[in-house]
């Protein structure tokens, strides 16, 4: 019978962590969308070129 209530608390935890994330990222993507976010590594413009 304890390994039914440890499957349901390691399950609920991970259920919650999973919330927790879901909630995150939905925030996160209210200020960003995945095609800037896709583009950034290509971005040059805080980077200034060497001179030489």
């Amino acid at each position: 019978m304890n390994v039914i209530a440890l499957t349901i608390l390691v399950s609920s935890c991970l259920a919650g962590i999973f919330i927790v994330c879901f909630a995150a990222e939905l925030f996160r993507s209210r200020h960003s969308s995945p095609e800037r976010d896709s583009l950034l590594p290509l971005d040059d413009s805080d980077h200034q070129s060497p001179e030489d």
